[in-house]
């Protein structure tokens, strides 16, 4: 087969934080595929095809992608973030799967991304400079009983927790739920961030303690950083807001 799909991570927002690889693909793209404002964000290139759709239907943009691909055109399917990171590329993989055989001939790439919770932990230290894991909060792909049992076993293990798709208007409650779990093994002065829409215009960042914070300050733009016990602040001086970081070592210092 003729045809390319590359799935395009964007970055966070900032144009600065795309990667020349991904702005190369996007600008030898025949055909860009993906959710409606992440379509938006790329530029606008003459006789390129824009196919944009709902944020809830993957499988069907990554299979419609494909049979572009299928009829000889260069897609590239974009995602905000990281394609690798809760996005595009394992929907464009499971579609590969699980579709027409033929499918399996395509030259298919992934064009990596910052993913938000590096963007967010750039914007105020160093929170994951030790062991992390991130963690999607949804639970449209996997039961609820499934993300609680991954959490209570990240908190166990004293991780920094990265949660992404932490609220929305369909699920209200899931982000406090976790808030409360994590009440129950980390001290009430463990350090919050949450970070929404980082490096864009509308950019809003928020560091608070445990006892402190509510699934209120969050929405689906948002990524929580939950600390772990050896988590950080440092005060500043000027009354801005305090650096946040996770030290390398654990326990005792080398």
């Amino acid at each position: 087969m003729t045809g390319l799909v590359t799935i395009v991570g964007l970055g966070p927002g900032d144009p600065r934080h795309l990667t020349p690889a991904a702005s190369e693909a996007l600008a030898s793209a025949t055909d860009l595929v993906g959710y409606g404002p992440y379509v938006d964000r790329a530029p606008e290139r003459p006789g390129q095809r824009r196919h944009a759709s709902d944020n809830r239907v993957e499988l069907d943009r990554a299979r419609f992608a494909l049979d572009l691909a299928a009829k000889g055109a260069r897609v590239a399917v974009v995602s905000g973030g990281d394609p690798g990171v809760f996005a595009m590329a394992a929907a464009v993989f499971e579609a590969v799967d699980d579709g027409d055989p033929a499918w399996r001939s395509l030259d298919i790439c992934v064009e990596p991304g910052i993913t938000a919770m590096l963007a967010a932990a750039a914007r105020v230290g160093a929170p994951l400079g030790g062991d992390f894991c991130a963690m999607s909060l949804s639970d449209n792909l996997k039961p609820w009983e499934v993300v609680e049992a991954r959490l209570r076993a990240a908190l166990a293990a004293d991780f920094v927790i990265a949660l992404y798709n932490p609220i929305s208007s369909a699920r209200p409650w899931q982000l406090g739920a976790a808030f409360k779990i994590v009440a129950e093994t980390r001290g009430p002065d463990t350090p919050i961030t949450l970070a929404r829409a980082v490096m864009r215009p509308d950019e809003r960042i928020r560091i608070v303690q445990l006892s402190e914070v509510e699934a209120s300050m969050a929405d689906m733009s948002t990524v929580v950083i939950i600390g772990a016990s050896t988590t950080k602040l440092i005060e500043r001086s000027d009354g801005e807001t305090p650096y946040v970081y996770t030290p390398r070592f654990y326990g005792v210092k080398p």
